[in-house]
C-alpha cells in the first residue's frame, strides 16, 4: 500500500496581504506562549493539528495564543457569554482601514499614536483596539453600550499597559451611535463598527441555532453559547437600520471624522445605506470586499471631505 501523506495545508490568500494568519496556524509556538492551549490541540481527521472549533473554550484560548505570540498581548480574557471574535477577520478590517488612510495620505499608511480612531461598540473583546494599536501603533477611543462590555474593554486596556492608547467611554442611549461620544475637542481620522446585523432576538437565536446546526451540534437540556450577548448580536432593524442611523448621525460631524466606515455582512444592506449617504450628501463612498472562508462581508466607507480636504487633513495630523 502507498503511503499515505497528510494534505497540504494552504495559505489562506483571501486575507490581506498584511494580515499575518495567511499561513497555518503554528500550534507548538503558539502552546510555547499560552501552555493552557495544549489540551485543546489534537490532530484533526486530516492529520494536522488543529483545536475543535465547536469548543468555545478552545477558540477562547486559540485567541488568547495569537494575540499573545502576533500582538504583545499579555492579558486578554472576556466575560462569560460576550462576542469571541475570529481574530484573523477583525486584523483584515484594521489592515483595511489602513489602506484606507492611505488613500487620503499620497499612499503611505499614517502610523503612530496621532492617529485617532473611533471603534462604535468596542465589545467586551476589545479586539479591534488591541490589533490596531499592535500594528500601527494608533491611538483609540471605544464606545458601548453595555456595562459589562465597557468595562471588560477598560480592565484589558489597563491590565496591558495600554491606558494611554486606548480610552473607552460608554455611550448612555440606546437611541444615539455617535451622537453623546464624539465631543467637540475630538476628531477622528477614522469611525470602525462592527453592527449587530440581526434584526431582532428571535432573529439572533435562529442564527445560533444554525450555526450550531452547521458545526454538528444537538441541542440537549443545556443552553449552549458560543459568543455573543444581545446588544452585540441583534438591534431592532438590523444593520441596515444601525448604520444607516450611523449614516444621518455622521453628518453632524463631517469635520471631526475624515472617513467613516462599517462592516455590512448582507448585500441587501447597501440599498438603504446609499440612500442615506445620498441625502447625508457624503462626497465619496467606497465599498471593499473582504473574504475569510466561504463567509463574504464588506467594509462600506464615506467621507463628507474631498480630495484636496482629506490631503490637508491628514497634513495637519
Amino acid at each position: 500500500m502507498a503511503k499515505q501523506t497528510k494534505p497540504v495545508v494552504e495559505k489562506k490568500t483571501n486575507l490581506h496581504p498584511r494580515n499575518k494568519h495567511r499561513n497555518p496556524y503554528d500550534f507548538p509556538e503558539l502552546i510555547k506562549v499560552c501552555s493552557p492551549l495544549s489540551q485543546y490541540v489534537a490532530e484533526n481527521k486530516y492529520g494536522n493539528l488543529s483545536v475543535d472549533f465547536k469548543n468555545p473554550e478552545a477558540v477562547k484560548k486559540l485567541n488568547t495564543a495569537l494575540l499573545i505570540f502576533f500582538y504583545g498581548v499579555k492579558q486578554w480574557d472576556i466575560p462569560q457569554g460576550y462576542l469571541c471574535p475570529p481574530i484573523p477577520g477583525r486584523a483584515d478590517y484594521i489592515h483595511y482601514v489602513a489602506d484606507l488612510l492611505a488613500s487620503s495620505n499620497k499612499r503611505k499608511i499614517p502610523r503612530g499614536a496621532s492617529v485617532n480612531i473611533l471603534d462604535v461598540g468596542v465589545g467586551a473583546n476589545c479586539i479591534y483596539p488591541l490589533l490596531g494599536q499592535s500594528e500601527y501603533g494608533w491611538s483609540f477611543l471605544g464606545t458601548d453600550i453595555d456595562d459589562v462590555a465597557v468595562n471588560s474593554a477598560k480592565k484589558t486596556a489597563e491590565d496591558n499597559g495600554l491606558t494611554d492608547s486606548i480610552e473607552i467611554r460608554k455611550q448612555v442611549s440606546v437611541n444615539q451611535i455617535l451622537n453623546g461620544i464624539i465631543k467637540p475637542n475630538d476628531f477622528f481620522d477614522c469611525v470602525i463598527c462592527n453592527p449587530p446585523f440581526h434584526a431582532s432576538q428571535q432573529e439572533a437565536r435562529a442564527g445560533t441555532e444554525r450555526k450550531w446546526k452547521n458545526l454538528g451540534i444537538k441541542k440537549s437540556g443545556k443552553q449552549l453559547n458560543f459568543g455573543g450577548h444581545s446588544t452585540e448580536l441583534w438591534y431592532e432593524g438590523g444593520e441596515e437600520r444601525f448604520v444607516s442611523k450611523m449614516i444621518v448621525e455622521s453628518a453632524a460631524f463631517a469635520k471631526q471624522c475624515m472617513w467613516f466606515t462599517s462592516l455590512i455582512s448582507k448585500r441587501e444592506s447597501l440599498e438603504a445605506c446609499d440612500y442615506a449617504l445620498e441625502e447625508m450628501k457624503a462626497k465619496d463612498v467606497t465599498i471593499i470586499d473582504m473574504a475569510q472562508g466561504q463567509k463574504i462581508s464588506r467594509i462600506l466607507a464615506w467621507t463628507f471631505m474631498d480630495t484636496r480636504e482629506q490631503q490637508n487633513w491628514m497634513s495637519r495630523r
